[in-house]
């Protein structure tokens, strides 16, 4: 059966006291407190940084069998090499997350492409030849000129997501291609119309069995959890 997470990018922040988090939390139970309300995260500073393998254990320890780790790819990966010739950093970046993997806790990883790259199909063809089919790999890209059918044909032909990105500049459009989904929501709000659209549409791919990964806005304020939180209990009962 299909699954629903939805999440926030990222966890750690006070400033969530006391709408999300109580007021008396300490900040290193913060992970175990937010699993109980959510049941994915995406990790952001794996974008600057490998993880080091006691982290790891210790998200692990922290939260429930049904919990996924959503992961962003090194900058080295999308940002420096830009996909060209990435393969032995590839693997030094999976290996890191690896036990993710073999406690059943690891979602999708994120491939964020930089606004100033341009669509390459053969670039893209070549690393996605590259990366383990036994990876989950969803790609954001942030130039309009990804956004055409040969693209997501080469999505496609390596069961690839392409994130929907939902920002205040650009959204990408929601085209299938692959067997789950992977959303970003970032804009700072969104109105109930939107947000029973958002219900509308992920209950269409659960009916198409597919799994969805959802990620809200973090930082600032906990509006991002508090939305994750909302859609979690909706899609639940609509599967009730």
């Amino acid at each position: 059966m299909a699954q629903f997470f939805a999440g926030t990018s990222g966890w750690a922040y006070p400033s969530w006291k006391p709408d999300f988090y109580p007021q008396k939390l300490a900040q290193k139970n913060f992970l175990g407190f937010y699993s109980t309300q959510l049941n994915t995260v995406e990790v952001n500073f794996t974008f600057r940084q490998l993880v080091k393998d006691t982290t790891v254990q210790k998200w692990i320890a922290e939260t429930p069998d049904n919990f996924r780790f959503g992961v962003k790819a090194h900058q080295v990966i999308t940002h420096i090499k830009r996909l060209k010739k990435t393969e032995d950093f590839v693997l030094r970046f999976l290996q890191t997350v690896q036990p993710l993997a073999q406690a059943g806790k690891m979602g999708p990883v994120l491939f964020q492409l930089p606004p100033n790259m341009k669509a390459d199909a053969a670039i893209l063809r070549e690393f996605l030849a590259a990366l383990s089919r036994g990876v989950r790999a969803a790609f954001e890209f942030r130039h309009e000129s990804w956004f055409n059918d040969e693209i997501f044909e080469i999505l496609r032909s390596s069961n690839r997501s392409l994130c929907i990105a939902e920002t205040e500049e650009r959204n990408t459009p929601d085209i299938v291609t692959a067997d789950f989904c992977y959303y970003r929501y970032r804009k700072p709000t969104y109105n109930l119309q939107e947000r029973q659209s958002m219900v509308a549409r992920q209950r269409e791919h659960l009916a198409a069995g597919r799994d969805v990964f959802a990620y809200f806005k973090h930082e600032d304020t906990p509006q991002g959890a508090m939305y994750a939180s909302e859609i979690l209990k909706e899609m639940a009962g609509s599967n009730a």
